[in-house]
């Protein structure tokens, strides 16, 4: 038998067997990974949607304006009002021509479907959700492994830099990080994926100061491997729970900051974020259009709360110290 097969412990099961149990085991939690596979599922269709349009050189559905359709609240069907401004703006269909709608989250002021518009949120949401978190945890992990395992000037680096950018707010961070790359969502990858990572780093060092100690560690040592085999084969897959964890709670802290970012007008531009549709939504109260603000505001509820819950059951499940 090869002695590198049994160094470290093994859980029982496997990581994704715990994480199977958890989400399985539970009815809230199994409520949740539902919400979070129908957004899912509306952020993939979202993308095919703008790759097609893209691809054909066209103005996306969820982007054309029929001013005629201004205003309409959410209906199963209707009757479209053919009007004189029929004819204005990107709208292209002839004046008089009749046609049945199906708006079951109405029309904005400018006539455009908020449920194509609300997918298209999704979609944006998830790519910054996903983008910035493929950022911060390699980054969050790496560091935080070296630093726990070899300590001295490199941990004494490290935890420096980590200091200095946790001692400055936030958000102020990510907005100067924005506006120096500019606006648009790579302004907000960046911002956010490059300022998240302390929380975890600090995780990680932690963990890996204790598993250095542990015996399968030492027994590496006594066989003659190298540090970083040592790290990153044997001590990075009994930390890695961390990483899986901390992107499922990032995750909605990384919308929640794209959407305030899109609200100032910083993030998404010329794309229906979901702060796009809030700052254009409120405008709109004071003419009795709720159903733009109550969708955006109900989708986000739904999302970070779901991620939030599911991220408590899987830290439950994947932390040893919980018993």
């Amino acid at each position: 038998m090869s002695v590198e097969g049994t160094i470290g412990p093994v859980p029982r099961g496997g990581t994704w067997a715990a994480v199977r149990h958890a989400v399985c085991g539970s009815r809230a939690a199994r409520v949740c990974a539902g919400v979070i596979a129908l957004f899912v599922a509306a952020a993939l269709y979202g993308e095919a949607v703008y790759c097609w349009h893209r691809w054909r050189d066209q103005t996306p559905s969820y982007q054309r304006v029929h001013l005629d359709e201004r205003y309409l609240p959410p209906s199963v069907l209707r009757r479209s009002r053919p009007t004189a401004e029929s004819n204005t703006g990107t709208d292209q269909r002839p004046m008089g021509v009749r046609r049945l709608l199906y708006r079951p989250l109405g029309t904005d002021n400018l006539g455009r479907d908020v449920l194509q518009r609300l997918i298209q949120g999704a979609r944006i949401a998830f790519l910054v959700g996903i983008i910035t978190a493929t950022i911060a945890i390699p980054i969050g992990t790496a560091l935080g492994c070296l630093a726990g395992y070899f300590g001295g000037r490199v941990d004494d680096g490290i935890m420096w830099l980590n200091s200095t950018i946790a001692a400055i707010p936030g958000l102020l961070l990510v907005l100067a990080v924005a506006m120096v790359v500019g606006k648009g969502l790579t302004g907000v990858y960046l911002g956010i994926g490059l300022t998240t990572w302390v929380g975890l780093c600090r995780i990680v060092r932690a963990e890996v100061l204790k598993q250095r100690e542990q015996g399968y560690v030492l027994a590496a040592k006594v066989l003659g491997y190298g540090s970083f085999r040592i790290l990153f084969r044997h001590i990075l897959p009994n930390v890695a729970h961390l990483a899986l964890v901390t992107f499922s709670l990032r995750f909605p802290a990384a919308i929640g900051t794209e959407v305030f970012l899109s609200f100032l007008g910083i993030g998404a531009q010329g794309e229906p974020s979901w702060g796009v549709m809030l700052s254009n939504a409120r405008l709109r109260l004071w003419q009795g259009a709720w159903w733009e603000l109550t969708a955006v505001t109900l989708a986000i509820v739904l999302v970070v709360l779901a991620f939030n819950l599911l991220g408590d059951r899987l830290r439950d499940a994947l932390d040893p110290r919980v018993s």
